[in-house]
């Protein structure tokens, strides 16, 4: 066990170390896909089917980890689980089937995506069903405070993603593969609503679990989001100068960045 542990210790550390390198590097390399996307990044395959391929990976690895537990409290932890489910769930099997258009992503961006999907639920499901101390999630930790504040940011973060998302989505007619400028809802605060609401939603399973595995989590959706936030408002502000001036929207973080 103590192999193990120390073990999985390095491998926070490692993603920690490479997170960190992942922040930097991304200000200065635009990861390929989306509004960014283009030939230097290889072959690429459907967006859907990218989605489905990068994103299934978490739940697999999720359902292994927890079939493997042998804790006897298990109420709570598959119940913290069914937040991160929740978000990969719709990620994995509904986000990907209503998007527009014949968008492509690279097979590159899609193994590193599995590579990091597979590490970190490999990492958060080893500490909810197995090192996580056996009195720790007890029955009580549902009256916990971090366990209710968390679960509110959670959902407050996913209804932001969702709806974010939907509203992207609704700016495009059918065929349409033009970008808008979006205005309306968090759009008026940040150019990425979406990245937003997503980092709210890791920070508050990043309470309700209390855990450093999902803290990490936070730190690499930011590591990712944070710069591709920056590239995107950029963005806007060079397309759209008259429509950024009325509302000048930061890039994720509301009035802050």
């Amino acid at each position: 066990m103590d192999y193990y542990y120390r073990t999985y210790n390095l491998a926070m550390l490692g993603m920690a170390v490479v997170g960190l390198v992942c922040f930097v590097a991304l200000f200065f390399v635009k990861a390929g896909y989306g509004k960014f996307r283009n030939d230097k990044w290889g072959l690429s395959f459907s967006n859907k089917a990218a989605w489905l391929v990068m994103e299934v990976p978490t739940i697999v690895v999720m359902l292994v980890m927890l079939f493997l537990s042998k804790k006897d409290n298990m109420l709570v932890r598959v119940l913290i689980s069914f937040f991160f489910f929740a978000h990969y769930i719709q990620r994995t099997f509904v986000f990907p089937f209503l998007l527009k258009g014949k968008s492509k992503m690279p097979i590159l961006i899609v193994l590193m995506g599995m590579t990091f999907n597979t590490v970190n639920a490999l990492l958060i499901g080893s500490w909810l069903f197995h090192f996580s101390p056996d009195e720790m999630y007890s029955p009580v930790w549902l009256y916990s405070p971090q366990f209710i504040i968390g679960a509110v940011v959670f959902i407050l973060g996913f209804w932001i993603n969702v709806s974010s998302d939907s509203y992207i989505r609704s700016l495009r007619k059918p065929g349409d593969t033009a970008h808008y400028f979006p205005n309306m809802g968090m759009y008026r605060y940040v150019t990425s609503a979406n990245y937003f609401g997503e980092l709210v939603e890791w920070t508050g399973f990043a309470i309700l679990s209390w855990s450093l595995p999902a803290a990490l989590f936070v730190f690499w959706t930011a590591a990712n989001l944070v710069p591709r936030a920056h590239a995107i408002n950029k963005s806007y502000r060079q397309k759209f100068p008259e429509e950024f001036a009325k509302t000048k929207p930061k890039r994720i973080f509301p009035f802050v960045f």
